[in-house]
């Protein structure tokens, strides 16, 4: 009997992170869209705030920040790889404002996207591409 009810809990909780799963690829295909809670908790066929707390838990962040997290490693690339403004990589993110994309990426990063950007270019570019992604990946809250 107690083995069918671990089993049970099991294939819910496995049913919940699958679900949860569906949402953040959601998140990371659609980064730079305007996303909101709700149209992610439906995603997920859970309520707002269930989903929060669940993603919370699995994720160890909450939606928001993942999403804004997700657009700065975005913006870290393009800022990286191309001659984009910052107003322009801002844009293509998804930030509908530079002020906030200032501050979120020098919050995540560490520094402001002109001043990363000049950081990376300075760089040695012998490295591997992949020790320099790793090495350069902002760190989670």
């Amino acid at each position: 009997m107690r083995a069918r009810e671990d089993a049970a809990v099991s294939a819910r909780i496995e049913d919940v992170n699958r679900r949860l799963l569906r949402a953040r690829d959601a998140m990371d295909r659609r980064y730079a869209e305007p996303l909101d809670v709700d149209a992610l908790a439906r995603i997920a066929l859970m309520s707002r705030a269930h989903f929060i707390r669940e993603f919370t838990r699995v994720f160890g962040e909450t939606p928001y920040h993942y999403l804004q997290r997700r657009r700065v490693e975005r913006a870290m690339f393009l800022l990286q790889t191309t001659g984009s403004t910052v107003t322009a990589v801002c844009d293509a993110v998804g930030f509908t404002s530079l002020g906030t994309f200032s501050r979120t990426f020098t919050a995540i990063v560490g520094a402001t996207p002109t001043a990363y950007r000049a950081q990376v270019a300075q760089q040695d570019r012998r490295a591997p591409t992949t020790f320099t992604m790793r090495w350069t990946r902002p760190a989670g809250d």
